[in-house]
């Protein structure tokens, strides 16, 4: 057996290893996530947290989704409604600046991608101040126009990259045969964007639903999306903190992102790739 060969072996058994090890790191909070979620409030303590319940409970469940059930219906309905805007704009913004130019449309598309690097906390006065002026501040719609607005560099420049690879002789043929700006869009370039909008709508619902900032700053009670309710159940405890409530209350408010990347995360790779590369 050569140097090589050994060393070949070697190699094959040590990467899965470090792969699981990492793995099992991973898991190891969520494990503990789970067995709480299912423990009776007597026995959801920090001291047993490894250990399996005695008895397999629901009641945390039950009091988290009565908790978060308001913040649940609010996220669905800014992170659904938001991203279809978001892909929508993205779409149209990318098609005209990859296809019709015009002149400065290089200059228009630098500043899009300059909003890309403004933080949240840099606009949240002036955009605050705004809402107020529009009467949409502590609304759904309000927080629904915040984050299409933040969101549509990101959404121009995947769609943006992606339509540069649509071959210019589709575009130009359509114009020889009479089809303005729209019709060429709605006849040869939407029905070819899905894996743009595949990412998207995965990258819009995922920020929007994890969004923190705008929702606390921004929103009201009656807007709050289920981030704000997870945060507020970390003081829900009178007399004894209810840890199976909140690790049954934190895995709920993060299952759409996670089911979201389970059943779309291959469209979302493909839709990455699809704009790498021209041609």
């Amino acid at each position: 057996m050569t140097a090589a060969t050994t060393s070949g072996r070697t190699v094959r058994i040590v990467r899965p290893a470090i792969l699981l090890l990492f793995v099992l790191l991973f898991l190891m909070p969520v494990y503990v996530l789970l067995v709480t979620s299912f423990k009776p409030l007597q026995e959801a303590d920090p001291g047993s947290a490894w250990n399996l319940p005695s008895h397999w409970s629901t009641s945390g469940w039950s009091a988290a989704w009565e908790t978060l059930r308001p913040g649940l219906e609010n996220s669905v309905k800014i992170a659904v409604s938001g991203s279809l805007i978001s892909a929508v704009l993205g779409s149209l913004n990318g098609y005209v600046l990859a296809k019709w130019r015009f002149p400065g449309a290089d200059a228009v598309f630098t500043l899009f991608l300059f909003g890309m690097f403004i933080p949240y906390q840099a606009v949240m006065i002036p955009l605050a101040g705004l809402l107020t002026d529009m009467e949409l501040v502590g609304t759904i719609r309000g927080l629904v126009l915040a984050h299409v607005v933040y969101g549509i560099p990101i959404c121009t420049l995947i769609f943006r990259n992606y339509y540069v690879t649509i071959p210019d002789e589709l575009i130009e043929a359509a114009r020889v045969d009479g089809a303005g700006m729209l019709r060429t869009y709605w006849s040869i370039v939407l029905p070819v964007s899905a894996p743009a909008f595949a990412v998207t709508l995965i990258w819009q619902f995922t920020s929007m639903w994890n969004d923190f900032l705008f929702a606390v700053f921004l929103g009201a009670p009656d807007s709050w999306p289920v981030t704000v309710m997870l945060n507020n159940t970390a003081g829900s405890g009178a007399v004894a903190v209810q840890y199976n409530q909140q690790m049954a209350a934190a895995l709920l408010a993060s299952l759409p992102t996670l089911l979201v990347y389970l059943l779309l995360g291959r469209f979302f790779m493909r839709g990455l790739m699809a704009g790498a590369l021209k041609g």
